[in-house]
């Protein structure tokens, strides 16, 4: 007999179905900062470097006056974090040099994760020719000096551009994650939804976009994280040895400055060394924090209950 509304009157509400909610990403990344207050602590100081990057330029002032008279001042109200060689404001250029290092940093971390993806995962697909020439270019980039490399390069090139800064630190930084993303995408096309994607003939564009590169989002995103502190120390590296022009603002720039004009043999310069050094250290710091935390968040196994 069939059962009418009335028969469900009598069933008790504790015998009610259970509707299971799906919990999202965001839900789970906010769950697990309310958790971690390390990893929230690193968002927090990686987001004041952002708003720094965003809006730094626009709440301080483009003019660089020289007063020799305030040579390595000591920190003050005028002055929060003193003076340089020339008597200018530290704290202002450590703000306006935010941006340089955080959009070089960025973009050269985009580019050569893209690379290196793409590469990696089409030529572990292919296989093949394909997958040889791959693996031989890049053991090639694998054998060539870094450093040498783009000092070499700089002496043809003029690296004026944080766009062209960034292609240059991308194009010597992706092997090393193309051989890693290589390796997932070996393992993941021996599984069955790739196995039935490749049977129903739905194209290896599908298969990549839609099949393995979606399994290896968390994978992606912590390597784009290290990619980028990889990539803000290449460029204070280039500002440091002067492989690049010595203008705009830069917190490689005033580490270069302070080592060649004297700074170091200054007893009051000790605010205009450490400043972007610490301001680098606290970057990276929160960059690696960040990876961390995403991990956990992204593999259920590392989470805490």
């Amino acid at each position: 007999m069939a059962q009418t509304t009335a028969d469900f009157a009598h069933v008790p509400a504790t015998e009610a179905p259970l509707v299971h909610q799906r919990v999202g990403w965001g839900q789970i990344f906010v769950r697990f900062l309310r958790q971690d207050k390390i990893g929230a602590a690193a968002f927090v100081v990686f987001g004041i470097f952002v708003f720094l990057a965003i809006f730094g330029p626009i709440l301080t002032s483009t003019e660089t006056v020289t007063d020799l008279s305030k040579l390595y001042s000591q920190p003050s109200r005028e002055h929060i974090l003193g003076t340089d060689y020339a008597g200018h404001d530290i704290f202002t250029q450590i703000v306006r040099g935010t941006r340089s290092v955080m959009v070089v940093g960025a973009l050269a971390a985009a580019m050569s994760t893209l690379l290196a993806v793409t590469l990696g995962a089409l030529s572990a697909l292919i296989g093949g020719l394909s997958d040889s020439g791959v693996l031989l270019i890049t053991d090639v980039v694998l054998t060539i000096p870094y450093i040498v490399f783009l000092g070499v390069l700089a002496a043809f090139v003029k690296l004026d551009s944080p766009i062209l800064l960034a292609f240059i630190i991308a194009a010597v930084s992706w092997p090393t994650l193309l051989r890693a993303v290589r390796a997932q995408v070996l393992s993941l096309k021996e599984r069955e939804y790739v196995e039935a994607a490749r049977v129903l003939d739905l194209g290896t564009w599908h298969i990549l976009f839609r099949e393995v590169l979606p399994n290896m989002t968390s994978y992606i995103v912590i390597n784009f994280v290290i990619a980028m502190t990889n990539a803000i120390y290449g460029q204070i590296i280039l500002y440091f040895f002067g492989l690049v022009p010595l203008s705009g603002d830069n917190w490689g720039l005033m580490i270069q400055f302070a080592f060649t004009k004297g700074a170091i043999y200054f007893s009051d310069s000790l605010w205009y060394i450490m400043s972007p050094v610490v301001a680098i250290c606290l970057l990276q710091l929160s960059l690696v924090l960040i990876s961390r935390s995403l991990e956990e968040v992204f593999n259920p196994r590392l989470r805490r209950g």
